[in-house]
């Protein structure tokens, strides 16, 4: 029986190429095999058509003249607490939400959007930049949920006021529904399709009220369900399709 020889290298793994195409964050496999069969796709230069054609590693992909990078994308959710500023790098910060989530995985992975440091609740992660684009780009109306703890009663004049929108410094804030969720008037739900800058405190704040909590209790159509806080988990398949499909 032939000995392996020490000095033989393996041959690089091959992948199906609607999977390296959606590795990349062009797309899903289902629309890679699209982009395929149309002929939009070259490997090494040539034009690929093939259906369950494999590629390796090595091998040049590219989409719209463009040279794909093939890796495996990371989506990962916190349920973020209080103090934990979000950013990967702040010199002047002592605590950051990537120290939360820095046994996740070995990609580098970045937040989606921002949560600011009193602010607690969902925030994701990826490394997956279409995806995260997608997420935070204002056109995609991303549905965010909020819970917020006023310091006093939310009067029917105000509450009708932000339903209504209210018009701050840098242009109206529009929030799409609202409830009352506690008999005293000070705990209210708040759904919000904008991302702008700490846009929900400002909302309030606008109007002469102190928001003393603040808790992102869904994201897109992450919820916080059986993820305690200050813990992370990695999203399902089937949440990370139902992610990619938001028009």
């Amino acid at each position: 029986m032939k000995r392996p020889n020490k000095k033989e290298t393996k041959k690089p793994a091959e992948i199906r190429l609607n999977r390296y195409i959606a590795n990349a964050g062009v797309c899903s496999r289902r629309e890679a095999d699209n982009l395929i069969a149309e002929g939009r796709i070259k490997v090494n230069g040539k034009v690929k058509t093939e259906m369950g054609y494999k590629v390796k590693r090595t091998d040049t992909v590219e989409y719209k003249g463009r040279k794909l990078k093939s890796e495996t994308h990371q989506y990962i959710l916190l349920n973020k607490p209080r103090g934990f500023v979000t950013t990967t790098k702040d010199p002047h910060a002592k605590r950051t939400v990537m120290e939360l989530v820095e046994k996740a995985c070995e990609e580098r992975i970045y937040p989606v959007g921002r949560l600011d440091k009193e602010t607690t609740g969902l925030l994701l992660f990826t490394n997956d930049g279409e995806t995260a684009k997608k997420l935070t780009h204002p056109s995609h109306k991303v549905k965010k949920i909020y819970q917020v703890e006023l310091d006093k009663p939310i009067t029917k004049a105000d509450f009708d006021s932000i339903l209504n929108g209210v018009e701050l410094d840098d242009g109206p804030a529009v929030v799409n529904e609202m409830a009352v969720l506690g008999e005293d008037n000070k705990v209210l739900g708040v759904e919000i399709h904008i991302g702008r800058n700490r846009i929900v405190r400002r909302i309030f704040e606008h109007l002469g009220y102190d928001v003393k909590k603040l808790d992102r209790v869904m994201f897109a159509s992450l919820t916080k369900k059986n993820l305690p806080r200050g813990k992370f988990r990695h999203l399902s398949p089937k949440e990370v399709m139902g992610l990619k499909g938001i028009k």
